[in-house]
């Protein structure tokens, strides 16, 4: 994967988990940068360029054809975010 900016490549990690026999592969850019603050009648997610890209690429993994219903990625301070973070979770629900 290369930047927009034909810059060096952006490295990346992935991470490949398998639901109801469904691999599901989230990438995290090198440089990713996710936190996650919760102000009381508000959640603040606050990323850099790379971290947007990130959680951007997670969602069309969960909505992939295949994932069922109640599939879901786990973010936690340290884990995917930064340190200080309240944890995130990105589920998928196809209930009504």
């Amino acid at each position: 994967m290369t930047s927009g900016t034909g810059s060096a490549p952006i490295e990346s990690t992935h991470v490949t988990v398998v639901v109801e026999g469904v691999g599901l592969r989230f990438s995290w850019d090198a440089d990713a940068r996710i936190e996650v603050r919760n102000l009381g009648a508000e959640v603040v997610i606050e990323a850099n360029a790379a971290g947007l890209r990130t959680l951007a690429g997670h969602l069309p993994v969960l909505a992939g054809e295949g994932v069922t219903d109640g599939a879901h990625l786990h973010l936690e301070d340290g884990n995917g975010l930064e340190g200080g973070s309240v944890g995130l979770v990105l589920e998928r629900s196809d209930e009504e």
